[in-house]
């Protein structure tokens, strides 16, 4: 079957550039791509084997799906073995459980999670490859000047209610949704190139045409937008005040109460949100387009459930118990999971985790429009904004010790934005450096800051040195990073009170700015695309946390007050997003974090490696760097009980 993205001349993206960063990619997915890389646990302890994954990836297709017609309709053919209908995947995650299954307005992962199971978007990455390739979209075509995409749909799609999915739900959801900002802005923000956004209009009603101002390297896989329902949220958002109802939609209380209202294009149906029980059931779409070799409608399983745990432990005991089939194992409980005899499973090492750990400071230097007060104290303000001060704090920090006591030695230090994963990577600065307290002393005098007879750390006007630092509570990683931060500051002298809080209760923090210090975690991009991180650096990003601004009442954010590395990084981010050459992109993206590096905006902490225990009873399971453990989830068969 010829490739349904056609490539234009000269352009190569979507091929030449993916493929020879292919072979790069996975070594550096297995490797960690350090000088002293950690790859995996010893495995001379007597414990359970790890299987790296390359020992699967080199058995799975690496090309597009291809598509047969049944019944009037583009299914998608899986390419992975055919398996049996039935069971049900049981899976955790660490919280509270989402504060909406609406995806196009969701600002944290859980929330993101849970709406992704509904949706689907036009293209979506190859698990193996990273290489853009066609879900929703039958065809691509890509002019040679690199500014226009012209995409066909597959013939016979529908929602789970029946509707036709056409070119009409792609076209309200880039210029309405997307395009307005409801909801998250940031996924306004990665569409983004000069500040404008893309024209989209529909040609036909399965074809849709996308035209960039100038070229625009990384929307071939902004293609990927989850796309949203017009029958739906068309009457919502043209109703009086539709901006806040549309972003009041599928929230919890409906997902409780109509599930079956949360309509999908995706392979998954909400069938039950049991809040007081904190889990999640999902059901398959009848509609999905998608079949096995043999022509079976998938997925093959008859459900799929998330349960929200308080903590690691919870989730851990839950793994022993036998009612998880995937687990994700965190760095400190390898060897004990290693020596389990039951469950009976398979370790699979993922390679180098994309979740970035760090601590930020509130750099925000702007007053509350209610109140008229500065959102940070004015002398928290002044210590934060302080290059040295941040500098300090990162050479203070051991993060070989976070390493050794908390990831057990299955993981790296890390110091700079991008995942060791990518090949835009700065090997110099990802090099990193050791703790030196003296070395943060002398930063910190540069600063303007000294030290009483008690070793108490004062700035210039006399104020002793002490904030609050808060992260999400159950995730027992960065409460354990928390706790050695403080220690590690006190060598400072500086006072740090550590405190965690439920996350729904950070993110309301974050809202309203009334933070001082944090330690969080974001994941999710490729490592292939750094413009994935456009809605985090840019100084407009709806995740720009460490001086989050919020958009006026002309719905638009004022950016005047930018720091210069804050105005440098914007440059930087337009100059790659208008970059295809990948030595010239390289180049530009490690000016970035290079940047980062200096002003510490975030001072990173820790990068885990990424570990997965897969139940004997799951069947289809090739975990990938790239997809994770369920990225084929369509394809996933549990065995029969015996």
């Amino acid at each position: 079957m010829r490739n349904p993205f056609v490539l234009a001349p000269p352009l190569h993206l979507l091929s030449t550039l993916f493929s020879s960063l292919l072979a790069l990619v996975l070594a550096c997915s297995l490797t960690g791509c350090r000088p002293t890389p950690t790859t995996s646990p010893p495995a001379d302890d007597g414990g359970r084997p790890v299987m790296d994954v390359a020992t699967t990836l080199s058995t799975l297709p690496t090309g597009p799906l291809t598509i047969r017609q049944l019944n009037g309709t583009d299914m998608q053919v899986s390419p992975y073995p055919v398996g049996q209908p039935g069971g049900t995947l049981r899976v955790a995650s660490i919280g509270q459980g989402p504060k909406t299954f609406n995806p196009w307005v969701a600002k944290d992962s859980t929330s993101s999670s849970m709406g992704g199971m509904l949706t689907a978007g036009l293209v979506t990455s190859h698990a193996v490859t990273g290489q853009v390739i066609p879900d929703l979209a039958k065809t691509v075509v890509i002019s040679p000047n690199h500014t226009t995409y012209t995409v066909t749909l597959r013939q016979g799609l529908t929602w789970s209610d029946g509707h036709p999915l056409t070119a009409a739900d792609v076209t309200f959801t880039w210029n309405t949704i997307i395009k307005r900002g409801l909801g998250n802005a940031s996924l306004r923000d990665n569409t983004l190139v000069d500040g404008k956004f893309p024209a989209v209009r529909q040609l036909d009603s399965h074809t849709i045409r996308f035209t960039t101002a100038k070229p625009f390297a990384p929307f071939a896989r902004q293609l990927g937008m989850p796309i949203a329902p017009k029958h739906i949220f068309g009457p919502i958002i043209n109703q009086p005040n539709g901006d806040a109802a549309f972003n009041a939609s599928w929230g919890v209380d409906a997902a409780m109460t109509h599930p079956e209202q949360l309509i999908s294009c995706g392979q998954w149906v909400l069938k039950q949100y049991d809040a007081a029980n904190q889990q999640v059931t999902f059901a398959p779409n009848p509609h999905f387009a998608m079949v096995d070799t043999d022509g079976q409608q998938l997925p093959y399983l008859h459900g799929y459930t998330v349960r929200f745990v308080n903590d690691m432990n919870a989730m851990a005991l839950l793994f022993e118990q036998g009612a998880l089939d995937i687990y994700p194992v965190p760095g400190q409980y390898v060897s004990h999971v290693r020596h389990l005899t039951e469950p009976d499973f398979t370790l699979y090492n993922l390679g180098p985790s994309d979740t970035k750990t760090f601590l930020f400071f509130n750099l925000n230097n702007r007053t509350n429009p209610s109140s008229g007060q500065p959102i940070v104290t004015p002398i928290h303000a002044a210590w934060f904004q302080n290059r040295h001060f941040r500098q300090a704090v990162d050479w203070a920090v051991n993060r070989d010790d976070m390493v050794a006591n908390i990831l057990k030695g299955v993981g790296q230090p890390a110091y700079i934005a991008e995942s060791p994963a990518s090949p835009f990577v700065d090997a110099e600065l990802a090099k990193g450096h050791p703790q030196d307290i003296e070395h943060a002393r002398a930063l910190l005098k540069e600063g303007g800051f000294s030290w009483d007879s008690n070793n108490t750390l004062h700035d210039a006007k006399g104020n002793p040195v002490r904030f609050e630092l808060l992260t999400n509570s159950g995730n027992d990683q960065r409460e354990n990073l928390g706790v050695m931060i403080a220690e590690d500051l006190a060598q400072l002298g500086m006072q740090v009170d550590f405190r965690p809080v439920e996350f729904n209760v950070l993110i309301g923090r974050y809202d309203t700015g009334e933070w001082e210090a944090s330690i969080m975690g974001l994941g999710g991009g490729s490592p292939l695309e750094p413009h994935d991180g456009a809605n985090v650096w840019k100084s407009d990003a709806a995740l720009h946390m460490f001086n989050q601004r919020k958009p006026g009442k002309n719905g638009k954010v004022d950016i005047n007050d930018r720091y210069p590395w804050e105005a440098q990084l914007d440059t930087i981010f337009e100059q790659g997003a208008q970059t295809f050459a990948l030595e010239d992109r390289k180049a530009i993206y490690q000016q970035y974090q290079a940047i980062v590096a200096k002003e510490h905006p975030f001072i990173y902490l820790i990068t885990p490696l990424s570990l997965s225990a897969v139940h004997r009873r799951v069947h289809n399971a090739f975990p990938s760097p790239l997809g994770g453990t369920t990225h084929n989830s369509y394809s996933l068969w549990i065995h029969p009980t015996p």
